[in-house]
């Protein structure tokens, strides 16, 4: 093969390169996400306050039940549960009462919430309600960014960021309204 042979498959590589990723879409990602009926994970989380010089850093387990089973377990650097199933988030504190709240009557943190449930279940319509979708990368390496439609929840957040691989979500970032941020890393556990 001659140099102008290479520098031509080079050039054909790259741009069906480009025609693939242009090919990943919202309703590739939602396909692929909406197969994972659970799923187990660990995390670490820093929450980046503005009156603080350094993040809060929690870690603990996360676990996802298809349609609308999350739970959210902090084991460091306190002991706290967050569990949602339907629209019941309970919010448990060992040697503390725990308490439910009915997401309807909370309807900026029903959104919010269900950022990440309507992500994990590859939920489009769900997503759509409240966020203006972004997608942009490939199945190997994507970012899906969520900004809040009403003005009233823009001003708790005024973006998520979620990035991934395929069907699994690595990375979660929340940029609230006020400058305060969280950036939450996910690894998935692997069950036999």
């Amino acid at each position: 093969m001659n140099n102008s042979q290479s520098i031509f498959s080079l050039i054909l590589f790259f741009f069906t390169s480009l025609a693939h990723a242009n090919d990943w879409q919202i309703v590739d990602l939602m396909h692929l996400l909406g197969e994972n009926k659970s799923g187990k994970a660990v995390f670490v989380e820093k929450k980046y306050l503005g009156i603080i010089d350094r993040p809060i850093e929690s870690s603990g387990e996360l676990s996802f039940t298809a349609p609308d089973k999350l739970e959210k377990r902090t084991l460091k650097p306190k002991s706290e549960a967050l569990l949602l199933e339907g629209d019941k988030l309970t919010i448990s504190q060992p040697g503390k009462r725990h308490f439910t709240v009915t997401l309807l009557d909370y309807p900026e943190v029903a959104a919010f919430v269900d950022s990440i449930r309507a992500t994990l279940a590859g939920d489009r319509s769900a997503l759509e309600k409240f966020y203006t979708l972004e997608l942009s990368g490939s199945a190997e390496l994507w970012q899906l960014v969520l900004i809040p439609k009403q003005e009233r929840m823009l001003k708790v957040i005024s973006r998520i960021r979620i990035g991934g691989t395929h069907a699994d979500v690595k990375n979660i970032d929340f940029f609230q309204g006020d400058g305060d941020h969280s950036e939450m890393v996910i690894k998935k556990v692997i069950t036999q």
